[in-house]
């Protein structure tokens, strides 16, 4: 297992060294860009970790939505992109469609990056009827580490937020990641 952070505005000082990868979050909606994100990534390009870039995805407008997160994050080529589907701060959440269509509308606009679904235990069960997570599904469930409740298969597990989000990659070495980042 690979281990890594997921990181927003709020953690411009975690450090990335001894991690294998980081995604930093890029985007909300359509008014919403992470200032800090460049130096977020700089911080784990230096630490030498794989980087990803997450766009938290409100209902509407889903191919608008696609384009802003695109358009605004840092990544660069290698870079993974990454659907973060869950309720928003006003209590709303983007249908499974939604979900599906943005994902979609991401690996259009950027064909030569991995793109992934981001979502907790309970969206997986309960609000996903396709299970379509593009290139692979990264799952919170804040339990052992690497042993997620869910029978899907799954590229990253979220396991803890304290005292940040922790993750660990099923990938069998860091350049096992860096190869599956580079599609052909």
């Amino acid at each position: 297992m690979l281990h890594g952070v997921d990181v927003s505005s709020y953690n411009t000082s975690y450090s990335a060294e001894g991690l294998d990868f980081v995604f930093i979050k890029a985007t909300e909606g359509r008014s919403y860009v992470n200032p800090n994100q460049s130096a977020q990534a700089a911080k784990a390009r230096s630490a030498g970790c794989v980087v990803g870039f997450y766009h938290f995805l409100w209902p509407g407008n889903i191919a608008a939505q696609a384009a802003y997160f695109v358009e605004k994050c840092a990544s660069v080529q290698g870079d993974l992109l990454a659907a973060d589907w869950e309720t928003t701060g006003s209590g709303t959440a983007a249908s499974n469609a939604e979900k599906d269509q943005f994902l979609k509308e991401v690996k259009r606009l950027r064909p030569t990056h991995r793109a992934l679904l981001y979502c907790n235990r309970d969206f997986w069960l309960n609000r996903d009827s396709t299970s379509y997570s593009a290139d692979g599904l990264w799952i919170a469930d804040y339990v052992t580490a690497g042993q997620p409740r869910i029978k899907a298969n799954w590229r990253i597990h979220q396991y803890t937020d304290e005292p940040l989000d922790k993750d660990v990659a099923d990938f069998t070495s860091k350049a096992a990641l860096k190869s599956w980042a580079h599609p052909a």
